[in-house]
């Protein structure tokens, strides 16, 4: 199992494919309760690492100013709200 550390580690691509892989096996419906509070514990964790991860990207993304004529003349931060 995964420790909070190693989720930390992760790249969001590879936390995304790990809850899609828990998601799938809680879907199948063949495991049992105990194992399914502690895969769907560390499911919760890397959903939050990847909401982070997007926060991070949104912040990093930058929009690029035109003058009249179409021309790109600077850029600004992207307002995402």
């Amino acid at each position: 199992m995964t420790t909070p550390d190693d989720i930390a580690a992760m790249s969001f691509e590879k936390a995304l494919a790990a809850l899609e892989e828990i998601v799938a096996r809680l879907e199948g419906g063949r495991v049992d309760l105990e194992e399914s509070i502690k895969i769907y514990e560390r499911g919760e964790a890397l959903r939050k690492h990847c909401e982070s991860k997007l926060r991070e990207a949104e912040a990093r993304i930058e929009k690029i100013t035109l003058d009249g004529k179409g021309n790109p003349v600077g850029r600004t931060p992207l307002d995402v709200e």
